[in-house]
């Protein structure tokens, strides 16, 4: 799998004047810190603690057992888009006591992406739910875990998810996998935004 070498990564450019925030959301372990490590030009930001046995009982570990790291305030990247506009990533904590944060994280966000284990839907649920709820568009990014495949008809009944709302697959891993990601969202938020804008009539022709 391809990844950002040190070589790859980007200094800040000082004339970037404007910054377009992205946020990922999931639950637990489903890939959030590893998709923004993979696709940042620049080395990013992790909050990332060793997890002790204080988290026992109280963070869900089923699926995720061999975990050893997890975020607890969020992940943070950069890709620049041309000299003036860049796209801020910020990968949200996945843990239930850390869910409190997310309302913050979504404040000044044009979109979002939703990243699940298909091994664990339901643990999207609340992310889901969320967005809804702020009404912030989004796009469902399925990672690959190597669990059973699932279709996306499947997918999309699970997760009651509507139509409109765009379905990937993804391998966090990759760099060109989480950029597809990324575009997908942005064609989203195209339309979303396309979609908004008022019916222009065209103006009836003079009478003579």
């Amino acid at each position: 799998m391809d990844s950002v070498t040190s070589e790859q990564r980007q200094t800040l450019h000082s004339t970037a004047d404007n910054g377009l925030k992205i946020v990922v959301v999931g639950g637990f372990g489903v890939g959030k810190t590893t998709l923004v490590r993979s696709v940042s030009e620049i080395r990013p930001l992790n909050t990332e603690e060793t997890m002790t046995q204080a988290g026992e009982g109280v963070d869900d570990t089923v699926g995720v057992a061999a975990k050893t790291a997890t975020t607890v305030a969020f992940d943070f990247g950069r890709i620049s888009l041309d000299a003036h506009n860049v796209l801020y990533l910020f990968g949200a904590p996945g843990q239930e006591r850390f869910w409190f944060l997310w309302d913050r994280l979504f404040s000044g966000t044009l979109g979002a992406v939703v990243l699940v284990d298909t091994r664990r839907l339901a643990d999207s649920w609340y992310a889901i739910d969320r967005l809804e709820h702020h009404g912030t568009p989004f796009v469902v990014a399925c990672n690959d875990f190597g669990g059973p495949a699932h279709t996306p008809a499947q997918i999309r009944e699970a997760l009651d998810l509507p139509d409109a709302v765009p379905l990937v697959l993804c391998d966090a891993r990759s760099r060109e996998s989480s950029k597809q990601v990324l575009i997908s969202l942005v064609e989203h938020l195209r339309t979303v935004v396309a979609a908004s804008r008022p019916t222009l009539h065209p103006l009836p022709e003079p009478t003579p």
